[in-house]
């Protein structure tokens, strides 16, 4: 990466004696678009409030632009900032809570009006001006809010959960909005979620966090394919965790639910006889052998469930439960409860947890 634009280093956050961010370290380029994603209370939100000023870091920095602002007030960071409840002021028009912040800068009438038009333009909204908050939906709300945030130009864009209270299919038709003008802007962007799927499809980079700590940053390919930690890899995505055996550490030779499967690379450290633990994602998953696939492990449908172009197929592998799914082919029946089967997977695949 290039000179970073926003940088956090070495940031802590206590409240008394609970420490609820530790040693969270992130560099943001320029027009990066930047998730975090985590559980409730994993710290997400406070590094969010921490870049905006809203709280006061107990220890580290944090630069934009390179200058330091690691003590200024909210007001002089020129930091954008959209909530998850809109936050919009109910007494002022569309128009009016626009214009806001521009209004608090001393910007004159003229440009604030000229400002306010691109933004409802940009937001898709132009003819909503006059109305009231009470007046729109709340994907309409959201997106008033979003124009309120961008209209005095931040040099940076902060997202707190801004559609969780939002249905699933405006969610999904929103995130997408928030996307293109945040490319069509360029604005360096951070964006909180506890969704997995909304962080996997917009982002450049993903921080995965748990208990304060930054587990894992990366691309959504490198978070979802090549998880660093157990709870990256439980948290992001569905995961079948498979228990086994280490028969030879030398040549990566383990045993699962009685069956031999070897890894493509050597167990260093392990001891024979040693658990491990492997995890395997569905869609890495088919019924039957393949040429292209090395691993083979024999089992018992357990569940088949039919979900029109998808069948979700369960298998009793042992002690063991696989899911994978395949698609239907109206030519070939499903699979039946009780009918022996054999799974198979690359072993590049597999994935051992630590």
């Amino acid at each position: 990466m290039a000179e970073p634009f926003l940088s956090i280093q070495g940031v802590k956050k206590s409240f008394g004696p609970t420490t609820v961010v530790q040693d969270f370290n992130l560099d943001v380029g320029s027009g990066e678009f930047v998730s975090f994603l985590g559980p409730s209370g994993c710290g997400k939100t406070t590094v969010l409030r921490m870049v905006a000023g809203f709280e006061e870091p107990s220890a580290g920095s944090i630069h934009i632009g390179g200058r330091d602002i690691t003590r200024l007030k909210p007001n002089q960071r020129n930091v954008g900032m959209v909530f998850q409840a809109y936050a919009l002021f109910p007494n002022l028009t569309v128009a009016q809570n626009v214009a806001f912040g521009l209004k608090v800068a001393g910007v004159s009438k003229a440009d604030s009006d000229r400002r306010v038009a691109e933004m409802l333009d940009l937001i898709k909204l132009p003819q909503f001006g006059d109305r009231y908050p009470y007046q729109l939906s709340g994907g309409q709300q959201q997106r008033v809010a979003l124009a309120r945030a961008l209209a005095p130009k931040p040099k940076v864009l902060l997202l707190d959960e801004p559609l969780s209270a939002l249905d699933a299919k405006v969610r999904v038709s929103l995130r997408d909005e928030i996307r293109s003008i945040q490319r069509e802007l360029g604005i360096t962007t951070i964006f909180v979620t506890h969704d997995q799927e909304e962080a996997l499809s917009i982002s450049d980079r993903i921080v995965v966090m748990y208990g304060g700590k930054a587990e894992q940053v990366g691309t959504p390919f490198e978070i979802y394919n090549r998880p660093q930690t157990r709870f990256v890899a439980n948290f992001v995505g569905t995961l079948n965790l498979l228990e086994g055996t280490v028969t030879d550490a030398s040549t990566g030779a383990v045993q699962v639910e009685a069956q031999d499967i070897t890894l493509p690379h050597k167990l260093n450290g392990a001891q024979t006889g040693e658990a491990v633990s492997l995890a395997l994602r569905p869609e890495a998953i088919t019924l039957g052998p393949r040429p292209e696939n090395d691993a083979v492990l024999r089992g018992e449908i357990a569940e088949v469930h039919f979900l029109g172009s998808v069948i979700r197929v369960r298998v009793g592998v042992g002690r063991s439960v696989v899911s994978l799914d395949t698609f239907n082919n109206s030519a070939t029946p499903p699979p039946t409860v009780g009918q022996k089967i054999e799974i198979s997977f690359s072993s590049n695949d597999l994935l051992v947890l630590h």
